[in-house]
């Protein structure tokens, strides 16, 4: 047995419930402070030991909310007024997509956001653009 399987037997029970995908709820909250805790370790650095590790247990994370808490369909004003809400924002907040009175029209329906619209929006909150389709 060369020396790295025999580190990685000897630790494997530490290590593999932040390898695998979590199966319940509470396995999901484990997963979830545990990267929360490693996120504070590796931080930005995308070159530090454990960033793969914090990158997998990410991946793991978004594949069980992708099938256990899917994002139910919205509409692009629907997204809108959510992270307005969100954001305590009100519509004169943004000048990004127009005055007041468009972003009302927006809101209300007499207007459809348009591709400059959406790029602004997806910039404004860091959200990719395709939430707004």
């Amino acid at each position: 047995m060369s020396a790295l399987i025999k580190q990685a037997s000897e630790h494997w029970r530490y290590v593999a419930p932040l390898l695998t995908r979590p199966a319940n709820e509470d396995d999901y909250d484990a997963l979830v402070e545990a990267l929360d805790e490693l996120l504070v370790i590796v931080g930005d650095d995308e070159d530090h030991p454990l960033a793969t590790l914090a990158s997998h247990m990410g991946d793991l994370i978004e594949a069980y909310d992708e099938a256990q808490r899917p994002m139910p369909k919205v509409s692009g004003v629907e997204m809108l007024r959510y992270l307005m809400q969100e954001h305590g924002l009100t519509q004169a907040d943004l000048p990004e997509i127009g005055v007041q009175s468009v972003v009302s029209e927006l809101l209300s329906g007499k207007r459809r956001l348009n591709v400059r619209h959406i790029r602004a929006l997806s910039e404004r909150f860091g959200v990719p653009a395709d939430v707004f389709f």
